[in-house]
């Protein structure tokens, strides 16, 4: 893969010479001004001040579907942290090393991309990992739906992956050879919007020099991803709701009539159906796009999938940033089990993403996660039952009774109510060599 572009933002330039060189001998371009065409991503590389993030704001609304990535100091954690809340999707230590660069760009220039197979056996469809009832039966939904040209609604609290799922649908059916297009109707100004959708003439308006053609037009033949449709100010949602009813479109300043072949799969974290009351949404429009509907459930909904996305986003950013972390430590596992995960998948991603990067070892602590203090063993137990497993459980069980005698297998086994050897074939079936960690081995010996 050659020819992607990453716009830097910098103060120092000459800092990025040897990195832009070795991005050239792969043929991808490092530019500091805006090279027009759409780069793969915007790397804000003088920390999280205020004026780089201004600037890197100015440039996603130009560039909606870059990645924003923030180059910080791994010995400052609150670096980490303000880059995530200020928007960045990624984020590479300092000194950037041009290989994890490399692995970020081209990855990025294939989304949405299937990860790899999650551990265990487990492997995504389309990205789309899990193994709860709820994921399976939207898998089950999305190959029903994929194999039809209805329109999609998918409906779902920001971060539990609607984009992830749209691409899966395209990829699924008669278009996948198509163009899949994407655009996020709140990160533009309505005017803009319009323009970007349609596209427009020259002259239609201050500043169109020339005439450009929108996503509708580069959506042509494949499918066209609308994310927060809800944001849509209603003079775009007029256009839309007429392209949905004659499959046709004007650009903005012009009258001219044109046909194109697109199927149109929108995305909210909003009741569409209470905008409607509320006059906030056309219902026509509505209705044209809810042919299908969809509802892609959040985290805390699917808890015994955590293990396996927390595996999948371990090892994908140690990969990146070349880092030899290979676990989690018993507490730092069922403190990602026991939080609540409001953000979904993408807090979670986020919060493995900083946790490989602070981790001092070859395991993740609960200290290197972004996380409120751990709940206690009880309260966990009482969060964790709805959605998690028995093996989960009785794993969970074992190593905390196990810690709270000191180590004795006769002991623990007591308390539990269980055989001193099932303890140990435990222990040996999840590599601990039938040991805990404090190594107490107490009446054992």
């Amino acid at each position: 893969m050659t020819g992607l572009r990453v716009l830097v933002l910098t103060g120092d330039r000459d800092a990025w010479a040897d990195v832009a060189r070795e991005l050239a001998e792969r043929r991808h371009n490092l530019v500091f001004d805006d090279p027009g065409d759409e780069p793969v991503a915007v790397l804000v590389a003088d920390g999280p001040n205020g004026e780089r993030w201004a600037q890197a704001a100015s440039r996603r609304a130009a560039h909606p579907d870059a990645l924003l990535v923030a180059v910080i100091d791994p010995g400052k954690p609150e670096e980490v942290v303000t880059a995530l809340e200020s928007g960045a999707s990624h984020c590479l230590p300092r000194p950037v090393r041009p290989s994890a660069l490399i692995v970020l760009l081209e990855r990025a220039a294939r989304k949405p991309q299937p990860p790899p197979p999650p551990p265990g056996g487990q492997v995504g469809f389309h990205g789309m990992v899990g193994n709860h009832p709820a994921m399976q039966q939207l898998v089950k939904r999305v190959m029903q739906v994929a194999k039809s040209r209805a329109t999609v609604l998918l409906s779902g609290e920001s971060g539990t992956g609607k984009e992830l799922i749209a691409a899966a649908i395209h990829r699924e059916s008669k278009r996948a050879a198509g163009p899949f297009v994407r655009l996020n109707c709140a990160s533009l100004a309505p005017t803009v919007l319009e323009s970007e959708l349609f596209g427009h003439e020259k002259g239609a308006f201050t500043g169109a020099t020339t005439r450009r053609r929108g996503r509708f037009e580069h959506a042509d033949g494949g499918t066209l991803f609308l994310d927060e449709i809800s944001e849509a100010p209603p003079e775009v949602q007029v256009k839309l709701l007429r392209f949905l009813q004659e499959r046709e479109l004007e650009r903005v300043g012009s009258n001219e009539t044109i046909r194109v072949d697109v199927r149109v799969i929108a995305a909210t974290n909003r009741r569409l159906d209470s905008l409607v009351e509320d006059g906030a949404f056309r219902e026509d429009l509505f209705y044209r796009l809810a042919v299908v509907q969809l509802e892609v459930p959040p985290l805390r909904a699917r808890k015994s999938d955590v293990p396996h996305l927390a595996d999948l986003f371990m090892r994908r950013f140690a990969e990146e940033n070349e880092k030899t972390v290979h676990g989690f430590t018993e507490r730092a596992r069922w403190a990602l089990l026991a939080h609540p995960w409001p953000g979904n998948v993408r807090e979670l991603q986020n919060a493995l993403e900083q946790a490989v990067l602070l981790a001092e070892g070859e395991e993740i602590d609960l200290d290197d996660l972004p996380l409120a203090q751990a709940p206690p063993a009880a309260e966990a137990i009482r969060l964790l039952i709805p959605g998690v497993t028995l093996a989960e459980l009785e794993r969970f069980a074992i190593l905390e009774t196990l810690k709270a005698v000191g180590g004795s297998k006769s002991r623990a086994a007591e308390v539990l109510g269980i055989s001193r050897r099932t303890i140990q074939y435990r222990l040996k079936e999840w590599g601990l060599g039938g040991k805990t960690d404090e190594d107490g081995e107490g009446d054992d010996a």
